[in-house]
């Protein structure tokens, strides 16, 4: 059996359980965080999230938002974590199908059986561990699911295309492939990178208007015309297009504020944004 040990723990967050659920915690309760920890429990009506992936010093607070929001609602068989390739290994999308995943909080089993119909109705997919290796972006979503959800399972998939088509593709793959399971789909991504906060600002703003419109397109042409560095539109446009599949009407971001908001310079920034897809 593949197991994927964690790549980042000890960098991207805390390598020690204590530490770990420490820094989960002070996440949700920091000042720009949720406010609060997750009290169970009504049903379901989240179909999809956008997540921050960052470190959790930067990007906890935001992240922190969505997992209230999923952590308050009857938990999923299963997640889908979609996150962007950051280092070029792999194939054009590459699903890691059978195994389990370690972090410090403990073992993640794979959905095998989910994993291989995405692939089976997703023609760009293939099954591949390799761009999982050193890639942080799907990584840093598992502690926060294990510490809202005591058991699920989980499907990792990295998107090292990100255009329309193949977003659209994948979208549509996981509804196909889902129709007989209850799921959930997190999209991480950061926002504009390594720009003043005033410019990140306006430009994540585009972003953010595609996220509330619900729509793929107006969030790729965004990204392209205004030349915005958000990491992982791929991801939110893939959530985008199953949510609506399930019948999502409503993109609600929950928290925006980029990482001079944490650190004081604002000379170069990376935005972070938390938002939720609902049916109603």
């Amino acid at each position: 059996m593949a197991i994927r040990r964690p790549a980042v723990a000890g960098a991207f967050y805390a390598a020690s359980p204590d530490k770990l659920k420490k820094q989960i915690i002070d996440s949700f309760n920091h000042r720009l965080g949720a406010g609060r920890l997750p009290e169970r429990q009504s049903e379901r009506d989240i179909l999809g999230v956008v997540c921050p992936h960052a470190g959790y010093m930067y990007s906890g607070p935001a992240a922190s938002h969505s997992y209230l929001a999923l952590g308050e609602q009857k938990p999923p068989e299963t997640v889908v974590v979609i996150g962007p390739n950051h280092t070029g290994w792999g194939t054009p999308i590459s699903i890691m199908s059978e195994g389990k995943w370690v972090t410090p909080l403990g073992e993640v089993s794979i959905d095998s059986e989910l994993a291989e119909k995405i692939i089976e109705y997703c023609p760009t997919a293939r099954s591949d561990e390799s761009a999982f290796i050193r890639e942080h972006s799907v990584e840093v979503q598992l502690p926060f699911l294990q510490f809202i959800y005591p058991e699920f399972k989980f499907v990792p998939v990295c998107m090292g295309y990100q255009d329309l088509d193949v977003s659209v593709e994948l979208g549509e793959a996981i509804f196909e492939a889902s129709k007989d399971k209850e799921i959930v789909v997190v999209a991480s991504t950061d926002l504009n990178h390594q720009e003043s906060k005033q410019t990140s600002n306006k430009k994540d703003q585009y972003v953010i208007d595609a996220i509330k419109a619900l729509d793929e397109k107006q969030l790729q042409e965004s990204v392209k015309r205004h030349n915005i560095t958000t990491c992982g539109y791929g991801p939110v446009s893939a959530t985008m297009v199953f949510s609506k599949l399930h019948g999502a009407t409503k993109g609600e971001v929950l928290s925006y504020y980029t990482s001079g908001d944490i650190t004081g310079d604002n000379y170069a920034v990376v935005g972070y944004a938390s938002a939720k897809i609902t049916r109603n």
